[in-house]
């Protein structure tokens, strides 16, 4: 009898553990969940204010999405771009000076004579992307992917380039250096020669 009652206590004790382990678990999951919802939240405020200006500097639109959106010469300069979605967006002749970039997804979009000076593309997506007449001038290009993009008379005066996808698919070196437009020739300038871009001679710094 004393055994059997000692049991049932065991078993009490070991079922009230386990609930309460259960409660801290479920509580600790929503907690995560909630700051993730919150770290990947968009500014609803400064979204509204693009879509219906179509500008919006030193916004915070970090994370939004912005597929086929019509942004022809808006003024994003200092804006938080990163992880946003700009995929087959029109950007042509935007301003973008010091804008966050940071893996943001601009595959297939329209970039031509866009200003990206001083931007960050770190980890960035612009396959297929049309940079013609673009201006990259002191651009944090590590790790951006430009594969199959157009590249046609795109400045890329004092960019970063570091483990960059070229348009033929070619990848930098693992070191930093720089390229800068309208000057000789650098010994990996052949890379942007064989993407068959013309008007792209390049030195390293």
């Amino acid at each position: 009898m004393l055994y059997q009652v000692l049991h049932n206590f065991s078993s009490l004790l070991i079922t009230v553990k386990s609930m309460k382990l259960k409660i801290v678990f479920s509580v600790a999951l929503l907690v995560c969940l909630g700051l993730t919802e919150q770290a990947f939240a968009v500014n609803q405020q400064d979204l509204e204010q693009l879509k219906t200006a179509g500008s919006c500097p030193r916004c915070d639109l970090s994370g939004a999405d912005l597929t086929q959106m019509s942004l022809v010469r808006a003024n994003l300069r200092g804006a938080n771009l990163k992880g946003a979605i700009l995929s087959q967006a029109n950007l042509a002749s935007a301003d973008l000076t010091g804008a966050n970039l940071e893996a943001a997804l601009l595959d297939f979009a329209n970039l031509t004579g866009a200003s990206l000076t001083g931007a960050n593309l770190k980890s960035a997506s612009l396959t297929n992307a049309n940079l013609s007449f673009a201006g990259l001038i002191s651009t944090n290009l590590e790790a951006t992917n430009f594969q199959d993009a157009n590249l046609q008379l795109t400045n890329f005066r004092g960019a970063h380039f570091r483990l960059t996808t070229l348009a033929n698919g070619a990848v930098t070196s693992d070191k930093p250096y720089d390229w800068s437009l309208e000057r000789t020739t650098a010994s990996e300038c052949h890379k942007f020669k064989t993407a068959n871009v013309p008007g792209t001679t390049c030195s390293s710094n």
